[in-house]
């Protein structure tokens, strides 16, 4: 089975690993200058790198969709700048995840293949004419998380980020400037509130919690100000940093339970 991704940052990840893990030949499709923050557990960064492996699944960039094609089917998940999707025509796979995180719907649609699945808020599951997908994820921490919708949609952006150990909004880094960014310290420090981590444009980003610095955007990479730019986590493991997120797994698993409650179509 060939799946074609949508986005390659954390979740978009760890839906990857899931699905790679269960036999599925993977195509990840990001943007030429990726802006997610867990580099260390994102496919992501393969578009910078040329290869990247997260807990022993290994990516490679791809040149073009033939290239993905051939590399997805040795079990290397493929990676291809093409944040248009275009080399899902070309793919024809049997399913379309779109895990590009961004609030709202980008261009997907229930025909791009014979399975479609929205990770996140602005989707539509169903049948009705109003329906983008074949089944949505919900991505809001709580009761809901990872639960598959086949007919609605998930619980809207509320704009802030779940509370992990008590944090919320606070536990985010965010540019305090625009230009450049430059970090000072890595992904898997401990670090404590107000200790410089960044600079931007000479602009200095401290830390606003005290925890271990989960997520950083790599060197040069252009910000705006308030564009999130880091992640801390209060909860003080450095090891975590460095494997897919209990949230990750969680939608992977919903988005794994949808392309199986589809098997009959596929099979068809």
């Amino acid at each position: 089975m060939l799946v074609v991704i949508r986005g390659a940052g954390d979740l978009a990840t760890g839906i990857a690993v899931r699905l790679h893990r269960s036999g599925a030949s993977i195509v990840m499709t990001d943007v030429a200058v990726p802006t997610s923050v867990r580099r260390t557990v994102c496919f992501s960064e393969a578009v910078r790198l040329g290869e990247a492996t997260v807990e022993d699944v290994m990516a490679k960039l791809c040149a073009n969709a033939q290239e993905a094609a051939e590399v997805a089917a040795t079990g290397t998940v493929a990676v291809l700048v093409d944040p248009e999707g275009t080399c899902i025509p070309l793919l024809k796979p049997q399913v379309v995840v779109d895990a590009i995180i961004a609030k709202k719907n980008l261009g997907t649609n229930k025909d791009m293949a014979p399975v479609v699945i929205g990770v996140g808020p602005g989707f539509h599951a169903g049948t009705d004419s109003n329906a983008d997908c074949h089944a949505a994820i919900e991505t809001k921490r709580g009761h809901y998380l990872g639960r598959v919708i086949y007919d609605g949609s998930p619980i809207p952006n509320t704009g802030v980020p779940g509370n992990v150990a008590g944090h919320s909004a606070d536990r985010v880094l965010r540019a305090p400037a625009d230009g450049p960014f430059h970090p000072i310290a890595s992904i898997g420090d401990k670090v404590k509130a107000g200790e410089i981590v960044a600079t931007v444009s000479g602009v200095p980003l401290p830390a606003t919690i005290d925890g271990v610095l989960r997520g950083l955007l790599q060197e040069g990479c252009p910000v705006t100000v308030g564009m999130k730019s880091g992640d801390i986590d209060p909860r003080n493991q450095p090891s975590h940093c460095f494997t897919c997120s209990d949230k990750a797994r969680a939608i992977g698993g919903g988005v794994l339970e949808a392309i199986l409650h589809f098997t009959g179509r596929l099979e068809g």
